[in-house]
Protein backbone atom coordinates (compact mmCIF):
# COMPACT_ATOMS: atom_id res chain seq x y z
CA UNK A 1 0.00 0.00 0.00
CA UNK A 2 2.93 2.38 1.18
CA UNK A 3 4.48 1.62 -2.07
CA UNK A 4 1.81 2.62 -4.09
CA UNK A 5 1.49 5.30 -2.42
CA UNK A 6 5.00 6.89 -2.88
CA UNK A 7 4.87 5.40 -6.59
CA UNK A 8 1.73 8.04 -7.31
CA UNK A 9 3.39 10.50 -5.50
CA UNK A 10 7.06 10.21 -7.48
CA UNK A 11 4.86 9.81 -11.25
CA UNK A 12 2.91 13.20 -10.13
CA UNK A 13 5.85 14.96 -9.02
CA UNK A 14 7.77 13.92 -12.89
CA UNK A 15 4.21 14.98 -14.71
CA UNK A 16 4.65 18.07 -12.87
CA UNK A 17 8.53 18.46 -13.31
CA UNK A 18 7.72 17.62 -17.20
CA UNK A 19 5.20 19.73 -17.52
CA UNK A 20 7.06 23.15 -16.23
CA UNK A 21 9.65 22.02 -18.18
CA UNK A 22 7.31 21.65 -21.40
CA UNK A 23 5.93 25.56 -20.32
CA UNK A 24 8.79 26.63 -20.25
CA UNK A 25 10.19 25.54 -23.18
CA UNK A 26 6.71 26.71 -25.02
CA UNK A 27 7.43 29.91 -23.54
CA UNK A 28 11.25 30.14 -25.34
CA UNK A 29 10.00 29.33 -28.27
CA UNK A 30 7.42 31.50 -28.58
CA UNK A 31 9.97 34.47 -27.57
CA UNK A 32 12.26 33.07 -30.27
CA UNK A 33 9.88 32.94 -32.83
CA UNK A 34 8.37 36.54 -31.87
CA UNK A 35 12.04 38.32 -31.33
CA UNK A 36 12.95 36.72 -35.21
CA UNK A 37 9.39 38.11 -36.26
CA UNK A 38 10.16 41.63 -34.83
CA UNK A 39 13.68 41.27 -36.02
CA UNK A 40 12.36 40.96 -39.85
CA UNK A 41 9.78 43.28 -39.66
CA UNK A 42 12.44 46.22 -38.41
CA UNK A 43 14.96 44.88 -41.28
CA UNK A 44 12.49 45.23 -43.95
CA UNK A 45 11.27 48.63 -42.31
CA UNK A 46 14.53 50.42 -42.14
CA UNK A 47 15.95 48.73 -45.17
CA UNK A 48 16.23 52.09 -47.58
CA UNK A 49 18.01 53.60 -44.19
CA UNK A 50 20.33 50.84 -43.84
CA UNK A 51 21.42 50.58 -47.23
CA UNK A 52 21.67 54.93 -47.22
CA UNK A 53 23.73 54.63 -44.61
CA UNK A 54 26.07 51.91 -45.45
CA UNK A 55 26.74 53.94 -48.54
CA UNK A 56 27.61 56.92 -46.86
CA UNK A 57 30.35 55.18 -44.61
CA UNK A 58 31.82 54.05 -48.21
CA UNK A 59 32.03 57.47 -49.69
CA UNK A 60 32.26 59.71 -46.99
CA UNK A 61 35.84 59.75 -45.30
CA UNK A 62 34.93 61.52 -42.23
CA UNK A 63 32.51 58.86 -41.16
CA UNK A 64 33.90 55.71 -42.34
CA UNK A 65 35.17 54.79 -39.10
CA UNK A 66 31.03 53.87 -38.06
CA UNK A 67 30.76 50.63 -39.82
CA UNK A 68 32.67 49.80 -37.23
CA UNK A 69 30.50 50.20 -34.75
CA UNK A 70 28.12 47.51 -35.06
CA UNK A 71 30.55 44.92 -34.98
CA UNK A 72 31.93 46.00 -31.91
CA UNK A 73 28.32 46.16 -30.59
CA UNK A 74 27.98 42.56 -30.91
CA UNK A 75 31.43 41.89 -29.52
CA UNK A 76 30.17 44.05 -26.29
CA UNK A 77 26.85 42.12 -26.09
CA UNK A 78 28.80 38.14 -26.79
CA UNK A 79 31.28 39.77 -23.57
CA UNK A 80 28.35 40.31 -21.80
CA UNK A 81 26.84 36.71 -22.39
CA UNK A 82 27.27 35.59 -18.75
CA UNK A 83 25.49 38.26 -17.06
CA UNK A 84 22.50 38.50 -19.82
CA UNK A 85 22.03 34.60 -18.72
CA UNK A 86 20.70 35.82 -15.25
CA UNK A 87 18.84 38.38 -15.91
CA UNK A 88 15.31 37.52 -15.93
CA UNK A 89 12.70 38.17 -19.06
CA UNK A 90 10.20 40.07 -17.77
CA UNK A 91 8.46 42.07 -21.44
CA UNK A 92 8.21 46.10 -20.61
CA UNK A 93 5.20 46.62 -23.30
CA UNK A 94 4.75 49.74 -22.27
CA UNK A 95 8.16 51.23 -21.96
CA UNK A 96 9.33 49.46 -25.51
CA UNK A 97 6.01 51.05 -27.27
CA UNK A 98 7.00 54.39 -26.20
CA UNK A 99 10.07 54.46 -27.06
CA UNK A 100 9.24 53.15 -30.95
CA UNK A 101 6.46 55.64 -31.06
CA UNK A 102 9.03 58.04 -29.88
CA UNK A 103 11.42 56.51 -32.66
CA UNK A 104 8.15 56.57 -35.64
CA UNK A 105 7.84 60.38 -34.51
CA UNK A 106 11.33 61.32 -35.34
CA UNK A 107 11.54 59.23 -38.20
CA UNK A 108 8.17 61.10 -39.75
CA UNK A 109 9.94 64.60 -38.94
CA UNK A 110 12.57 62.82 -41.07
CA UNK A 111 10.49 61.63 -43.62
CA UNK A 112 8.64 65.43 -43.94
CA UNK A 113 11.71 67.85 -43.73
CA UNK A 114 13.88 65.46 -46.02
CA UNK A 115 16.89 65.01 -43.68
CA UNK A 116 18.95 61.60 -43.65
CA UNK A 117 19.38 62.00 -39.98
CA UNK A 118 16.06 61.65 -38.02
CA UNK A 119 15.81 58.32 -39.76
CA UNK A 120 19.33 56.71 -39.23
CA UNK A 121 18.74 58.33 -35.09
CA UNK A 122 15.03 56.46 -35.06
CA UNK A 123 16.74 53.05 -36.27
CA UNK A 124 18.55 52.71 -33.23
CA UNK A 125 15.68 53.91 -31.00
CA UNK A 126 13.26 51.28 -32.32
CA UNK A 127 16.12 48.70 -31.43
CA UNK A 128 16.10 50.42 -27.77
CA UNK A 129 12.35 49.74 -28.02
CA UNK A 130 12.66 46.31 -28.97
CA UNK A 131 14.95 45.40 -26.36
CA UNK A 132 12.95 47.11 -23.36
CA UNK A 133 9.64 45.67 -25.04
CA UNK A 134 10.54 41.89 -25.39
CA UNK A 135 13.44 41.38 -22.82
CA UNK A 136 12.68 44.09 -20.02
CA UNK A 137 14.73 46.61 -17.83
CA UNK A 138 17.27 43.95 -16.73
CA UNK A 139 18.36 43.50 -20.14
CA UNK A 140 17.87 47.15 -21.01
CA UNK A 141 20.03 48.22 -18.17
CA UNK A 142 22.74 45.82 -19.33
CA UNK A 143 22.96 46.72 -22.58
CA UNK A 144 22.08 50.56 -21.85
CA UNK A 145 25.52 51.93 -22.60
CA UNK A 146 25.93 49.62 -25.53
CA UNK A 147 22.45 50.77 -27.19
CA UNK A 148 23.94 54.18 -26.71
CA UNK A 149 27.30 53.33 -28.47
CA UNK A 150 25.10 52.48 -31.52
CA UNK A 151 24.38 55.84 -31.84
CA UNK A 152 27.74 57.01 -33.45
CA UNK A 153 27.72 54.46 -36.05
CA UNK A 154 25.33 57.69 -37.37
CA UNK A 155 26.49 60.82 -38.89
CA UNK A 156 26.60 64.52 -37.68
CA UNK A 157 23.63 65.75 -39.54
CA UNK A 158 24.87 68.43 -42.20
CA UNK A 159 24.52 71.88 -39.76
CA UNK A 160 26.42 69.80 -37.15
CA UNK A 161 28.92 69.35 -39.48
CA UNK A 162 29.50 72.31 -40.73
CA UNK A 163 29.53 73.80 -37.00
CA UNK A 164 32.45 71.26 -36.21
CA UNK A 165 34.53 71.28 -39.26
CA UNK A 166 34.63 75.18 -39.58
CA UNK A 167 36.58 75.23 -35.83
CA UNK A 168 38.68 72.20 -36.00
CA UNK A 169 40.16 73.29 -39.59
CA UNK A 170 40.77 76.70 -37.65
CA UNK A 171 42.66 74.55 -34.32
CA UNK A 172 44.50 72.64 -37.17
CA UNK A 173 45.58 75.21 -38.85
CA UNK A 174 46.65 77.44 -36.08
CA UNK A 175 48.31 74.65 -33.97
CA UNK A 176 50.39 73.36 -36.44
CA UNK A 177 52.23 76.88 -36.87
CA UNK A 178 52.50 77.04 -33.28
CA UNK A 179 54.63 74.03 -33.39
CA UNK A 180 56.21 75.22 -36.07
CA UNK A 181 57.39 78.60 -34.21
CA UNK A 182 58.50 76.71 -31.70
CA UNK A 183 60.51 74.55 -33.46
CA UNK A 184 62.35 77.64 -35.02
CA UNK A 185 60.62 77.70 -39.10
CA UNK A 186 59.36 81.00 -40.28
CA UNK A 187 56.18 80.43 -40.67
CA UNK A 188 52.86 82.59 -41.38
CA UNK A 189 48.77 81.99 -41.26
CA UNK A 190 46.88 83.48 -43.86
CA UNK A 191 43.35 81.50 -42.89
CA UNK A 192 43.51 78.68 -43.40
CA UNK A 193 47.06 78.39 -44.98
CA UNK A 194 50.34 77.85 -43.46
CA UNK A 195 53.03 79.69 -45.48
CA UNK A 196 56.62 78.43 -45.00
CA UNK A 197 59.38 80.57 -45.04
CA UNK A 198 57.33 83.11 -47.23
CA UNK A 199 57.06 81.13 -50.44
CA UNK A 200 56.08 77.73 -49.87
CA UNK A 201 52.24 76.94 -49.03
CA UNK A 202 50.25 74.71 -46.86
CA UNK A 203 46.31 74.63 -47.52
CA UNK A 204 44.59 72.99 -44.81
CA UNK A 205 41.42 72.22 -46.63
CA UNK A 206 38.37 71.09 -45.15
CA UNK A 207 39.01 67.36 -45.20
CA UNK A 208 42.42 67.91 -43.56
CA UNK A 209 40.14 69.78 -40.40
CA UNK A 210 40.53 65.97 -38.34
CA UNK A 211 37.03 65.15 -38.14
CA UNK A 212 37.47 61.73 -39.87
CA UNK A 213 40.08 61.49 -36.73
CA UNK A 214 38.05 62.46 -34.40
CA UNK A 215 35.32 59.86 -35.07
CA UNK A 216 37.33 57.16 -35.29
CA UNK A 217 39.06 57.96 -31.67
CA UNK A 218 35.89 58.50 -29.90
CA UNK A 219 34.61 55.21 -31.26
CA UNK A 220 38.36 53.47 -29.96
CA UNK A 221 37.72 55.92 -26.77
CA UNK A 222 34.61 54.79 -26.04
CA UNK A 223 35.31 51.00 -26.67
CA UNK A 224 38.13 51.48 -24.28
CA UNK A 225 36.69 53.10 -21.75
CA UNK A 226 33.56 50.33 -21.64
CA UNK A 227 36.18 47.73 -21.56
CA UNK A 228 38.49 49.01 -18.48
CA UNK A 229 37.15 48.48 -14.92
CA UNK A 230 37.48 52.43 -13.51
CA UNK A 231 34.81 54.40 -12.21
CA UNK A 232 32.29 56.14 -14.14
CA UNK A 233 33.93 59.63 -13.81
CA UNK A 234 37.00 58.44 -15.00
CA UNK A 235 35.54 56.37 -18.14
CA UNK A 236 33.58 59.99 -18.96
CA UNK A 237 37.53 61.78 -18.95
CA UNK A 238 38.68 59.07 -20.95
CA UNK A 239 35.85 59.26 -23.80
CA UNK A 240 35.93 63.14 -23.34
CA UNK A 241 39.46 63.34 -23.71
CA UNK A 242 39.19 61.91 -27.19
CA UNK A 243 38.39 64.88 -28.26
CA UNK A 244 41.73 67.30 -27.42
CA UNK A 245 43.92 64.02 -28.37
CA UNK A 246 42.33 63.68 -32.09
CA UNK A 247 43.07 67.38 -32.57
CA UNK A 248 46.72 67.18 -30.88
CA UNK A 249 47.12 64.33 -33.32
CA UNK A 250 45.52 66.27 -36.44
CA UNK A 251 48.58 69.17 -35.27
CA UNK A 252 51.38 66.95 -35.27
CA UNK A 253 50.25 65.14 -38.72
CA UNK A 254 50.46 68.89 -40.12
CA UNK A 255 53.55 69.86 -38.35
CA UNK A 256 55.56 66.83 -39.31
CA UNK A 257 54.31 66.90 -43.27
CA UNK A 258 55.39 70.70 -43.47
CA UNK A 259 58.90 69.52 -41.75
CA UNK A 260 58.97 66.72 -44.23
CA UNK A 261 58.20 69.38 -47.21
CA UNK A 262 60.56 72.14 -45.97
CA UNK A 263 63.76 69.64 -45.54
CA UNK A 264 62.82 66.32 -47.88
CA UNK A 265 60.33 67.07 -51.06
CA UNK A 266 56.63 67.91 -51.49
CA UNK A 267 56.05 64.42 -52.79
CA UNK A 268 57.22 62.76 -49.89
CA UNK A 269 55.46 64.70 -47.93
CA UNK A 270 52.31 64.43 -49.05
CA UNK A 271 52.21 60.71 -49.25
CA UNK A 272 52.91 60.88 -45.67
CA UNK A 273 50.02 62.99 -44.83
CA UNK A 274 47.29 60.85 -46.52
CA UNK A 275 49.05 57.16 -46.34
CA UNK A 276 51.45 56.99 -43.54
CA UNK A 277 50.42 59.55 -41.20
CA UNK A 278 47.21 58.02 -40.95
CA UNK A 279 48.16 54.71 -39.79
CA UNK A 280 50.43 55.75 -37.46
CA UNK A 281 48.19 58.49 -35.40
CA UNK A 282 45.79 56.12 -34.06
CA UNK A 283 48.23 54.13 -32.26
CA UNK A 284 49.52 57.41 -30.55
CA UNK A 285 46.09 58.15 -29.79
CA UNK A 286 45.65 54.81 -28.05
CA UNK A 287 48.95 54.60 -26.41
CA UNK A 288 48.35 58.44 -25.36
CA UNK A 289 44.37 57.02 -23.78
CA UNK A 290 46.45 54.18 -22.12
CA UNK A 291 48.84 56.79 -20.48
CA UNK A 292 45.90 58.78 -19.08
CA UNK A 293 44.67 55.29 -17.81
CA UNK A 294 48.65 55.18 -15.82
CA UNK A 295 48.10 58.65 -15.13
CA UNK A 296 45.30 58.04 -13.07
CA UNK A 297 46.29 55.14 -11.32
CA UNK A 298 48.91 57.04 -9.97
CA UNK A 299 47.49 60.15 -9.44
CA UNK A 300 43.83 58.91 -7.99
CA UNK A 301 43.92 57.11 -4.58
CA UNK A 302 41.55 53.99 -5.89
CA UNK A 303 37.84 53.53 -3.78
CA UNK A 304 37.38 50.31 -2.31
CA UNK A 305 35.09 47.96 -5.00
CA UNK A 306 31.48 48.39 -3.69
CA UNK A 307 31.42 44.92 -5.73
CA UNK A 308 33.86 43.23 -3.47
CA UNK A 309 31.70 44.75 -0.07
CA UNK A 310 29.03 43.85 -0.96
CA UNK A 311 30.36 40.12 -2.11
CA UNK A 312 31.67 40.38 1.96
CA UNK A 313 28.59 41.00 3.29
CA UNK A 314 27.22 38.61 1.32
CA UNK A 315 30.07 36.19 2.84
CA UNK A 316 28.91 37.54 6.37
CA UNK A 317 25.72 37.27 6.52
CA UNK A 318 26.19 33.43 4.71
CA UNK A 319 28.35 32.08 7.58
CA UNK A 320 25.97 33.46 10.44
CA UNK A 321 22.80 31.37 9.02
CA UNK A 322 25.43 28.61 8.54
CA UNK A 323 26.60 28.71 12.26
CA UNK A 324 22.94 29.06 13.17
CA UNK A 325 21.96 25.96 11.52
CA UNK A 326 24.80 24.14 13.41
CA UNK A 327 23.68 24.90 16.74
CA UNK A 328 22.21 22.36 18.97
CA UNK A 329 18.67 23.08 19.62
CA UNK A 330 16.65 21.80 22.04
CA UNK A 331 13.72 19.22 21.30
CA UNK A 332 11.36 18.57 23.53
CA UNK A 333 11.82 15.35 25.53
CA UNK A 334 8.83 12.76 25.44
CA UNK A 335 6.86 11.78 28.31
CA UNK A 336 5.31 9.04 28.71
CA UNK A 337 1.72 9.00 29.29
CA UNK A 338 -0.33 7.99 32.13
CA UNK A 339 -2.79 5.65 31.97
Amino acid sequence: MRGSVVKNLISRRHSLGMSGRDQANGYRLKLIVLVLMLMAITTWSYWPTMTDLFNTWQTDDDYSAGQLVPLVALFLVWRERNMLRQCLLVPCWWGGIALILLAEVARTYGFLSFRVSPERYAMVLTAAGLVLMVAGWRVFRTVSWIILFLFLMVPFPERVHSLISGPLQTMATTGSVLFLEVFGVRVSQEGNVVMLNGNMPIAVAEACSGLRMLMAFVIVAAFIAYMVKRPRWQKAILLGSSIPVAVVCNMIRIFATAMLMLYVSAEVAQKFFHDFAGFVMMPAAVLLTFGEIWLMDRVVVPEPDLQHRRAGTQAKLAARAYAKNQMPQNKPENTPLKD
